[in-house]
């Protein structure tokens, strides 16, 4: 078999150059961007889920499709079948999503049980379909005092682990109880503008990238696995 001769340990036959002209929308992706929000709290007036509402206003107000999951009900990981409704929901919401949002409370430096949970029940791999690889993803967290950036932190870490696209802006509200008038709306100021940014730019990312996230996530590692396994499954019929 012909080799690379600077590359002595690649195979070529899987070896694809990145190019351009495979990174063109898919002419069939006219649908709104369908973006899935998380959020991190379950208290009556959480301030997570309420800036989680007022970042889906804009989401909408930009043309996005937007679906909330309640974390309320959902069983902790291990607690429950994966047949659990909310379980089967959010997973479902999942493969939907083209692109998500991320917001949680700051909790002993932390995300919240709360939301790692959600976390934790959604798979790498659900049979054939990864339901959160290649998917854009924006962070977003509130805090009871000073600013801090410990939960988006944790949160691009999360997004990675999961394979999905963290853009570079976010959010981080201090003092959320202030942010928040009486009729649960967020008050103008410099951070509310912060979190029109985030969710302007999540908008533009997804469109440009849901056309080309198979091909974005395509990996010569899992090219040689694929084609070792078929080797293997000839192999095993002989």
């Amino acid at each position: 078999m012909h080799r690379i001769a600077d590359l002595p340990n690649i195979d070529p036959a899987r070896l694809e150059p990145p190019s351009s002209a495979l990174l063109a929308r898919a002419a069939d992706l006219d649908h709104p961007p369908r973006i899935l929000m998380l959020y991190g709290s379950v208290r009556e007036r959480s301030f997570s889920r309420l800036l989680t509402e007022e970042a889906a206003r804009i989401l909408r107000q930009f043309g996005a499709e937007v679906k909330i999951f309640d974390p309320s009900d959902l069983p902790m990981v291990g607690g429950a079948p994966e047949t659990h409704p909310k379980v089967v929901e959010l997973r479902e919401l999942c493969i939907w999503s083209e692109g998500q949002v991320w917001c949680s409370p700051e909790r002993h430096g932390a995300v919240t049980a709360v939301f790692k949970n959600q976390i934790d029940w959604i798979p790498l791999e659900q049979g054939s379909v990864r339901p959160s690889q290649g998917k854009t993803l924006a962070v977003m967290q509130v805090c009871g005092g000073s600013q801090s950036f410990n939960v988006v932190n944790t949160l691009r870490l999360l997004g990675r682990w999961m394979r999905m696209f963290t853009i570079p802006n976010q959010s981080s509200v201090p003092m959320a109880y202030k942010e928040f008038d009486d009729d649960d709306r967020m008050r103008p100021s410099a951070y509310y503008e912060r979190v029109v940014d985030v969710m302007e730019e999540l908008v533009k990312i997804t469109l440009l990238m849901r056309g080309s996230s198979a091909y974005l996530t395509d990996r010569y590692s899992e090219r040689s696995e694929r084609a070792n396994r078929a080797i293997d499954r000839q192999i095993a019929r002989i």
